[in-house]
């Protein structure tokens, strides 16, 4: 069985966290989030985003960075950040790995990405611009490890409601 596990660090903006925790709940993946938050669990705007899908989470709260490493230990840790030098898409994803993410306003601290600069990754984008929005990003992660998983547990063919192929 895989796991995949989404990891947000003192995310600000509930709206960012909603559409993750959908995109967590679709693929099957847990999300860690990291505080402080920058709004409550129970922000209409954080349940709107998530729908009908926030019971089918597996959510895991950390008061602090400093906590979620110490029950995280001797996970494979990849830290998204526009300061990365590797290419998220030509990184191995070994199952039970932490995709990392940082906070909306200034990503993850310097300190944590200058200790295993090996394991910082980046999304392509261009140079003058400062990134893109943290539930593209998250999802743009997500799905690189599940493609090179090959989709795991996930459906691979739709269908038509009033018609048949």
């Amino acid at each position: 069985m895989y796991e995949l596990n989404i990891v947000l660090v003192e995310p600000q903006i509930p709206q960012n966290t909603g559409n993750i925790s959908r995109t967590c709940a679709v693929t099957g993946a847990r999300l860690h989030l990291v505080g402080p938050l920058g709004f409550e669990i129970t922000d209409k705007h954080l349940k709107r985003a998530g729908l009908d899908y926030w019971d089918k989470l597996d959510i895991t709260r950390y008061d602090s960075l400093e906590e979620f490493f110490s029950r995280n230990e001797g996970g494979k840790f990849f830290y998204f950040t526009t300061k990365g030098r590797q290419v998220h898409s030509d990184v191995s994803y070994p199952n039970g790995c932490y995709l990392v993410f940082g906070r909306e306003d200034r990503g993850l601290p310097e300190e944590l990405l200058h200790e295993a600069p090996e394991s910082c990754v980046r999304i392509p984008m261009r140079n003058e611009l400062r990134s893109l929005n943290l539930s593209n990003s998250a999802a743009i992660a997500v799905y690189e490890a599940l493609r090179q998983w090959d989709y795991p547990d996930l459906s691979r063919e739709g269908r038509l409601t009033k018609y048949e192929w």
